[in-house]
């Protein structure tokens, strides 16, 4: 389903712990890491839809959440061609997305990124809010840098500092080029769900084409 400017609606998840940290979900099989999302089905609401990929990729009901704030309008970013299919190309163009802002009400043991038999993820953990751009695919950052800055005006003022790390920027305890954290503090382990792993080859150079389905 697309408008007719060749954008797929779609829904973003910024998902907040009780610490006003953030669930940053590994894509299976890449070293990238986002935020969950996915595509609005005909008939859905935005809500609907964010409700649906909810329990898809993290494995949540409605009840474990509470909806904070949600961003005014749509989000752009538009998908480079060498992402697209090929049938596709022509038509469509990228993604418009409705972003929300949601607290975790429940136990994060009631994540599970095996939820469904088409996972997302294969290993998360929580993160400050202000996560690392430069470990998001590239035509990503901008809609993710704008959602961030509009939502974080609901976080508490100790929280609301705009600040990024850019390409090339690294603080102590976050992660690497592979996406594995680099502390040594026990307290700030990757942590993993049922039937979840993280096994990146620190040697791999290669990162997997991203194909733009979410």
């Amino acid at each position: 389903m697309l408008d007719r400017e060749g954008f797929r609606p779609n829904v973003g998840i910024i998902l907040l712990n009780q610490r006003n940290q953030v669930f940053w979900g590994k894509r299976i099989r890449s070293h990238s890491w986002q935020f969950p999302q996915g595509g609005i089905d005909r008939g859905e609401t935005p809500e609907q839809a964010m409700y649906r990929e909810l329990h898809e990729e993290v494995g949540l009901m409605p009840e474990h959440v509470a909806i904070v704030a949600r961003t005014r309008d749509w989000l752009r970013y538009e998908v480079p061609d060498r992402f697209i299919r090929r049938d596709a190309r022509g038509h469509y163009k990228g993604q418009k997305q409705i972003w929300f802002l949601l607290r975790l009400v429940a136990q994060d043991w009631n994540l599970n990124l095996r939820a469904t038999s088409h996972p997302e993820f294969d290993a998360w953990r929580w993160h400050d809010y202000w996560v690392p751009l430069d470990v998001v695919v590239e035509f990503k950052r901008g809609v993710y840098e704008m959602a961030l800055t509009e939502l974080s005006r609901y976080l508490p003022k100790t929280d609301s500092r705009n600040r990024y790390l850019r390409a090339g920027t690294r603080h102590r305890g976050q992660e690497d080029n592979a996406g594995a954290p680099t502390t040594s503090n026990p307290s700030l382990r990757l942590e993993l769900p049922p039937g979840a792993s993280f096994d990146p080859d620190p040697q791999a150079q290669a990162v997997p084409v991203h194909h733009e389905r979410k």
